[in-house]
């Protein structure tokens, strides 16, 4: 199937400082105080993206696909379930149903066995059928490119619409799922809860251009750093940005460090003026201004 989507566009680095290595005390922000005027917040926010940038330069969508129909059937089925388990199921349901129109006629039972690793399979199986068959009655077997017509197809909420259109489309979109929620609102962006709310309230504060790159830099930080749990505060590179911190997981770097395990740990604890890549420590040097409390 030849993709009908426009690419996403590069990353590039946002300009300006970066967040400090400076610690405070547990507590101590600004913006645990209720102290922080909404303009030095959305100075922090955006701060915190450009750290971001520099600390997962190759952040994307980490489910495997080739087009439209394969990222919104995947991301459906990623629901409660790691990316990781998504992509060893996809390429056989994709093998066997390679477009909207072979999943329309889809036999559910054979569809529900080969998902039914990633969790609620009855529920999936339903929601992507549904999908699928949305997509040949009403678009004639493409997948569309609105937010409106996404979310309007059976199976595909916000969320998805978002991942779509961010990753095989080329529109910007921000993707709250839990991690993306969970940061937020520990980095005291919002006090939302509701998805939708916090989206609206996000989009108020990155610019347009950065909503995806944003949701996908958040997303990394939350699966590597920033743990639903116990976050490793005292081994993060956004510390000095963060009302949270030492209050989500121990400040105390000893500690911290064991909760980082990801490929990428030294770089990543360099980012904190830890561990051993002083390439990454200089690039940061170059860049960082002493202006945390904006």
């Amino acid at each position: 199937m030849t993709p009908k989507s426009a690419p996403m566009p590069p990353p590039t680095r946002p300009q300006g400082s970066l967040t400090s290595t400076r610690r405070r005390k547990p507590g101590a922000h600004p913006a645990a105080k209720g102290q922080e005027t909404r303009r030095g917040m959305v100075r922090r926010a955006r701060r915190v993206n450009r750290t971001l940038a520099v600390a997962y330069p190759d952040a994307h969508c980490e489910l495997d696909f080739r087009d439209p129909y394969e990222l919104t059937v995947a991301t459906i089925l990623s629901a409660q379930c790691t990316d990781v388990r998504v992509n060893m199921v996809t390429p056989t349901l994709f093998a066997a149903f390679p477009d909207a129109e072979a999943l329309a006629g889809a036999d559910v039972a054979v569809v529900e066995d080969i998902i039914r690793s990633t969790g609620f399979y009855r529920a999936k199986a339903a929601n992507i059928i549904g999908f699928a068959q949305g997509v040949v009655e009403r678009h004639g077997g493409e997948v569309p490119g609105t937010l409106e017509e996404l979310t309007a197809l059976p199976g595909v909420g916000r969320k998805t619409a978002n991942v779509v259109l961010g990753n095989a489309f080329g529109v910007p979109g921000l993707t709250v799922d839990t991690h993306f929620g969970r940061l937020v609102r520990r980095l005291g962006f919002t006090d939302q809860e509701d998805p939708v709310r916090v989206e609206r309230e996000m989009m108020e504060v990155i610019e347009r251009r950065e909503w995806t790159w944003f949701s996908h830099r958040i997303i990394f930080h939350g699966r590597r750093v920033c743990h639903s749990r116990r976050a490793a505060c005292g081994a993060c590179f956004l510390a000095a940005d963060c009302p949270s911190y030492g209050l989500a997981g121990p400040a105390e770097p000893e500690s911290a460090e064991k909760l980082i395990t990801s490929p990428d740990r030294e770089h990543l604890l360099a980012m904190a003026g830890l561990g051993e890549d002083p390439g990454a420590a200089r690039e940061l040097d170059d860049d960082r201004r002493e202006d945390v409390t904006a």
